[in-house]
């Protein structure tokens, strides 16, 4: 069976892979370089998702725990464990037991995949394990662990692997239009598959649209990163000020990362840090760090799309769990997020398999 797999962000690739060890003829066609979008604009980390406890998405918790514990193993020179700070300050808006409770369901849903358990720091053990958290306020910090990696050499070896597995690689190759009798448009005209599999993330409902098909509603959200000097070996996950929402601050190659923020965003505008990102997330560092940053502090920016199944009003609590839709013979895959994509990637095998069935 021949299936094409339209999109070469992580997704797309774990798709393909997936899809060639299950022994379809797979052909995969990315419009520009394969990771070259949403996919390296992530907060570089493999992680089950702390925050999404609260919004009570625990099986999506529970697979990217277990999918994190496969990335550190499979790929240990592009991946490391990293301990995380949760600083608790007089005017957190948590409150230590509700920390607890979470931390306890995410060390439970890690299991015997789990690498290292959380465990509650004094102020003083948070200042040395931190020295720049400011010390005014601080009750102490929850010490807890989770995966990091290099996002951009980590789907290249992703990339790798499919090759390795038969994957038919097609870059700088814009698919124009698909069709649910599994054809599919390029430059050069139309091809035919027996399946086609449009994980193209931010892209894939705009490809609906060209092809006059029916779109599943999607949130598209910006997020936002600055990177600043280096801030400790310690990651850091915060309350943002007068919100519920958090967010990261991270040891990375040599620096700081610093994000990310939740904006919706069109695919017909620019995808860029914002000033009222960059001064957003530069006030949230300068409450909880001494020395104070500014704008010159900032060494550099970047910014990326995510795809979010749609349905909540408020941006930062739109579900990360993926949706798969049929159109015929042409498979939509909606949402997701990094550290589940070779989880969804055997979603869609499991997918393909079933139609298979259904069709004979």
């Amino acid at each position: 069976m021949k299936i094409a797999v339209i999109g070469g962000g992580i997704n797309g690739l774990s798709s393909a892979w997936q899809l060639a060890l299950a022994g379809y003829d797979v052909s995969l066609f990315e419009r520009d370089g394969v990771m070259q979008a949403t996919s390296i604009a992530s907060s570089k980390l493999l992680h089950g998702g702390l925050r999404y406890l609260e919004q009570g998405e625990f099986r999506l918790v529970r697979e990217a725990l277990q999918e994190r514990r496969w990335w550190l193993k499979k790929a240990p020179r592009l991946t490391r464990r990293l301990p995380i700070l949760y600083p608790l300050y007089a005017d957190s808006r948590r409150a230590r037991w509700q920390l607890k409770i979470g931390l306890w369901l995410y060390d439970s849903f890690a299991g015997r995949k789990g690498i290292g358990r959380h465990r509650w720091l004094s102020a003083e053990q948070a200042k040395r394990c931190s020295p720049q958290l400011k010390a005014d306020g601080l009750k102490g910090a929850y010490l807890f662990f989770d995966g990091q990696m290099d996002d951009a050499k980590l789907g290249l070896w992703m990339a790798q692997q499919c090759t390795k597995a038969g994957v038919k690689i097609h870059e700088q190759n814009l698919v124009l239009q698909v069709r649910t009798d599994a054809q599919l448009e390029l430059a050069g005209g139309w091809q035919s598959f027996d399946r086609i599999i449009n994980v193209a993330g931010p892209w894939s409902q705009q490809l609906l649209q060209r092809s006059g098909l029916p779109q599943q509603p999607l949130d598209l959200v910006r997020g936002s990163h600055l990177v600043l000097p280096p801030t400790g070996a310690y990651g850091h996950m915060l309350e943002v000020p007068g919100e519920s929402r958090i967010v990261f601050v991270l040891p990375y190659q040599g620096n700081t990362l610093l994000g990310t923020t939740e904006v919706r965003q069109q695919l017909s505008e620019p995808i860029r840090c914002s000033v009222a990102e960059r001064d957003y997330l530069l006030a949230t560092y300068n409450h909880y760090f001494e020395p104070q940053l500014g704008v010159d502090d900032v060494l550099a920016d970047f910014a990326g799309v995510r795809p979010l199944l749609s349905g909540s009003a408020n941006a930062s609590k739109a579900s990360r769990e993926y949706q798969l839709n049929w159109q015929g013979k042409l498979l939509t895959v909606s949402g997701g997020k990094w550290t589940t994509a070779r989880a969804l990637a055997k979603s869609v095998v499991k997918q393909v398999m079933l139609k298979s069935q259904s069709d004979d």
